[in-house]
């Protein structure tokens, strides 16, 4: 007896989303354990897309990142220059796991490069 075959859908670099309340682009959004970017603004109730890959520059907390360590979004983390408890990315482990820095930033830089949903090797321990 043959399997059924299985159907191509998407080359999986973004994902279907339809917020709740509308959304900006740029947006990080968590769903369970996947991390997405919002790509253009959407509308309550309108279906849009998340890139789920790539690189992207997050706004960062004051803290000092090291290149190629796993970096976390913290949905009420207060950004190096931004609006406080507005979201920010760190690596000190609190939040969601979003990705590997691609590249050290200082503690006074705002912005961060991140491999979004980058596979952690395994001798690296995510929090």
């Amino acid at each position: 007896m043959a399997q059924t075959p299985a159907k191509f859908y998407a080359t999986g670099k973004s994902i279907d989303y339809t917020p709740v309340a509308a959304v900006l682009a740029g947006t990080v959004v968590a769903i369970s354990n996947i991390i997405g970017i919002t790509v253009a603004d959407i509308a309550a109730g309108v279906l849009g897309s998340l890139t789920i890959e790539g690189i992207v520059n997050l706004p960062k907390t004051t803290a000092a990142w090291t290149q190629g360590l796993p970096v976390y979004w913290d949905a009420t983390g207060t950004p190096d220059s931004g609006d406080a408890s507005s979201g920010a990315a760190n690596q000190l482990g609190v939040g969601v796991y979003i990705g590997m820095a691609v590249a050290a930033a200082g503690s006074g830089d705002d912005f961060g490069k991140v491999k979004l949903n980058a596979q952690v090797p395994n001798n690296i321990a995510v929090a």
